[in-house]
């Protein structure tokens, strides 16, 4: 799948770092979602791809970043509505669970919305505020 999608980023001249494993062994995913978080957190991407077995630990870690929105898209209308009402900058997909084509279109759903801005706005910064105050207990 990993691979399927980078040709997506290739096709579309997209720039990426692929921070991620390539191998079948079980691996610990938090340690190669975090650095993918972190890096569209400080900036160095505008948004991120992870992907799992479920996309639900994943999702999980990624959201545990300041700074991050990330949703699990099992298809693309989740992909589009998260970029387009949360302003979601990370998508987490489930490999085992989601087929290849089904996740492609998520990934292109996903780099093609823009966020709606509007209502959501308000909403967004209701999250941010949320991890702010987390953040500081």
């Amino acid at each position: 799948m990993k691979a399927a999608l980078c040709r997506i980023l290739d096709d579309l001249g997209i720039a990426y770092r692929d921070f991620g494993t390539d191998s079948e062994e079980p691996v610990d995913y938090p340690d190669f979602v975090a650095p993918v978080a972190r890096a569209v957190s400080r900036g160095e991407f505008d948004r991120g791809i992870v992907l799992g077995g479920s996309g639900t630990g994943e999702a999980i870690v990624a959201n545990k970043i300041r700074g991050i929105r990330c949703v699990q898209a099992a298809n693309p209308v989740v992909a589009r509505m998260g970029r387009a009402h949360n302003d979601a900058n990370v998508i987490s997909i489930g490999a085992r669970v989601t087929n290849v084509e089904v996740a492609e279109a998520c990934v292109r759903e996903f780099l093609s919305t823009e966020f709606e801005g509007g209502r959501h706005i308000g909403r967004v910064a209701k999250i941010a505020a949320l991890e702010a105050e987390e953040a500081g207990r």
